[in-house]
């Protein structure tokens, strides 16, 4: 194989992955407490270059070939935790989270398994029961980690340590939780995250803002701009397969006729 070949194909490779990475980050843009994701890439490692079949050293053997690099490979992705800026609402049940932690939601799938997932979406409401769940229905836990139910027909306030009260009596305190490395936790769905095996939980930093809401750290602007170089390098890619197909048809069409 031609190496211009494959090394401008692996690159078109990698820019799809980072075009698939920022097309969600920009259809997540309004999405409440969505933290947007990066894409990385890298060389191909000097061990998977290799030299095979080569007769001047045996041919059962395989030896590094140097370290010229025959295209690139797709790293890891990665989540940008920084905060997002606070959007008003007045509605006493958006919340937003200032600082580091995760609301606890008891989430039930479509299975009827329930689990607790971790989310920065503050966008709570109160069901028929006066029990204040998400907009999926999901439930918001209290310290103790059971639901929050509360009177509807009376005023409710909740304080920045995440105190609930009606009547001047504290009913339920919200869970803040917070987890001593980020790499631990696992995306499910666009806002929900959750723990995997190493992770572990420490006490959190955040405060809560009744009333508010933490929009998505999606910057359009710069979104916009890594989409124009993502398409350019692309298209940069797409002229070097070009350029190197024309070279083999003349090399098979005019050179091969000699």
């Amino acid at each position: 194989m031609v190496k211009g070949l494959y090394t401008a194909y692996t690159g078109m490779i990698n820019e799809q992955n980072r075009m698939d990475v920022l097309s969600n980050n920009m259809a997540n843009v309004t999405t409440v407490g969505f933290k947007k994701e990066g894409s990385t890439s890298q060389t191909f490692d000097e061990v998977l270059d290799l030299k095979i079949k080569d007769s001047t050293v045996g041919y059962n053997l395989a030896t590094r070939e140097g370290y010229n690099s025959r295209g690139v490979k797709i790293g890891e992705n990665y989540t940008d935790w920084s905060q997002g800026s606070f959007r008003i609402t007045g509605n006493t049940y958006d919340i937003a989270i200032g600082g580091d932690g995760f609301f606890a939601i008891e989430f039930t799938n479509k299975a009827g398994q329930t689990s607790t997932k971790y989310s920065r979406a503050g966008e709570f409401q109160l069901d028929e029961t006066g029990t204040i769940v998400t907009h999926e229905g999901d439930y918001l836990l209290d310290s103790n980690g059971k639901h929050i139910t509360i009177d509807p027909l009376k005023e409710t306030t909740i304080d920045r340590a995440g105190r609930v009260m009606q009547d001047g009596k504290v009913l339920a305190t919200i869970q803040l939780q917070d987890f001593e490395n980020y790499d631990y936790l696992k995306k499910y769905g666009e806002t929900y995250w959750e723990p995997i095996e190493g992770a572990q939980f420490k006490k959190a930093s955040g405060q809560l803002y009744s009333g508010y809401l933490e929009a998505s750290n999606v910057q359009t602007v710069t979104e916009m701009v890594n989409l124009i170089t993502i398409s350019r390098q692309y298209e940069s890619n797409q002229k070097i397969i070009q350029t190197i197909d024309s070279t083999l048809e003349k090399a098979v069409n005019q050179v091969g006729r000699v």
